[in-house]
This record gives C-alpha cells, sequence and structure tokens, in this order.
C-alpha cells in the first residue's frame, strides 16, 4: 500500500502517526515545532486522509505499511511519535523493526485490549450524517450537535472535504473491534516515552503493568490539564516533554 505522506526539513527522521479519524494534519503543530532540526514526516494511515483505503485494518497491517515506508524512503535512526491508534502502530513497530528506531514517544495510548467502546456517539453521529444524505458541511454540523461536542464535531469535520469523509467509514466499523485491540510483541527493552492526559482514561494506573511488560523501559510522564488529545490541549508542555525527551 502507498501510504499518503508529507516531509518537511532535514536531519533525523520523526514520523507522526495520528489516531483514529484523523490525518497527517492532526500532529501538524508538533511537526512544525521538529521541522527546523528535523526531517519531519507526517503520514496518513491506511483508511485514512489521502491514503489508499482497504477492506482489512489491524495494527499487524499498519506497522507493515509503515515498515515498507521507512525501507522506500531509506530510513534509519527513526523517531517515532504516534497518538492513540497512531501510538499503537508505532509500538507494533518496535517489534518489526527496532534496529531502525532510536526513540518513541507514545501520547496517551497504552498496550491493551480496550474493551470500553469510547466512540458510540461519534459512529451515531457520522451514521446519521449518511442517513440524512446531507448536502453540506453545515447541515452536518448540525446533525453530528445532537451527539457530540463542538471540539469533536471540529476534529470529524477536519476529515470531510468536497461533501464526503476522508476515512473509510465501513472498514473503520467493521474493524472496530481490531483498533481496540492490542496484540503482544517482544518487550522492546529501550527507553520509550509515554505522555498521558491527566483527565484521560486512556492510561489508567492498571494499565502500567501492561506497558512495563511490553516496555520494561518506559517513562510515563503525566501532562495536568489535558484529555486525551494532549498535544493538543496542552502543546507546550508536550513539546517540552518531547525536547527533553530526545536531548
Amino acid at each position: 500500500m502507498e501510504l499518503h505522506y508529507k516531509i518537511t526539513g532535514n536531519g533525523q527522521p520523526i514520523i507522526f502517526l495520528h489516531g483514529l479519524f484523523g490525518s497527517l494534519d492532526n500532529l501538524a503543530g508538533l511537526a512544525r515545532e521538529f521541522a527546523n532540526n528535523y526531517q519531519t514526516i507526517q503520514i496518513d494511515l491506511r483508511n485514512h486522509g489521502l491514503s489508499p483505503w482497504s477492506d482489512a485494518h489491524n495494527y499487524q497491517l499498519m506497522a507493515d505499511d509503515i515498515s515498507k515506508l521507512i525501507n522506500q524512503l531509506g530510513l534509519n535512526d527513526v523517531i517515532l511519535i504516534g497518538h492513540s491508534m497512531g501510538g499503537k502502530v508505532a509500538m507494533q513497530l518496535t517489534g518489526r523493526v527496532a534496529h531502525l528506531i532510536a526513540q518513541v514517544i507514545i501520547l496517551d495510548i497504552a498496550p491493551v485490549n480496550y474493551l470500553h467502546d469510547s466512540h458510540t456517539n461519534v459512529f451515531n453521529a457520522i451514521n446519521a450524517g449518511l442517513e440524512a444524505e446531507v448536502e453540506n458541511k453545515n447541515q452536518l454540523h448540525t446533525i453530528m450537535g445532537k451527539y457530540l461536542d463542538e471540539a469533536t464535531i471540529q476534529f470529524l469535520l477536519k476529515s470531510y472535504k468536497s461533501d464526503h469523509w476522508l476515512f473509510n467509514f465501513k472498514a473503520i466499523t467493521e474493524h472496530y473491534t481490531d483498533i481496540r485491540a492490542w496484540h503482544e510483541i517482544s518487550p522492546y527493552r529501550q527507553p520509550i516515552l509515554f505522555i498521558k492526559g491527566a483527565q484521560s482514561n486512556y492510561i489508567i494506573d492498571d494499565y502500567y503493568g501492561d506497558i512495563l511488560t511490553q516496555f520494561p523501559y518506559a517513562t510515563i510522564e503525566i501532562v495536568e490539564g489535558a484529555g486525551h488529545n494532549v498535544h493538543y490541549d496542552k502543546p507546550k508542555q508536550v513539546i517540552a516533554l518531547i525536547k527533553n525527551w530526545l536531548d
């Protein structure tokens, strides 16, 4: 699969991997902060953004996609920064191309099988828009407002262009269990940074053991006042943590 990506700058490569229903633009704020000193590579994961659609969607396949792109671009000494679903992709990559990875930063996700469905309202909102056969973004916004808060609506609408969704909603719906899942990998015995939003329940105390089983040398930093989109809620704090980690 030939993924869509954007490269800026020169130097040691940093790959940015977005979360569910997102695109490469979701981590653009972080990428801009590092483009002067690194080569930043923002990627649309399969079934998202401008990357190809597929009926198949799981972490093994997404990790394969990124591994192939790393080899295609001839990268090594790679820094991985992944949020949510993209964070799980980054974690899976440590079990595939560890020899090409220099650093890993995971934004608010753990290597666990999430049993709780945290996207019910999102699925309901998108389905409602599809069933109503809306003709423009304003109509869609009104319908989604019955299910979602304004911040979530604005996030989703970034992936609504030319009156259609850029993500493959059918594949995401059919493979949502795979997206919540985690498949164990060999322990990655190198330092790795997890950044948790204090108000998020994606990394709870019960998951610390799971993190340390897969990543024995993990460091977990907590950002106060931030939720799951920790890089959006508190960008200065997250950038400072990443820069300190890389230094």
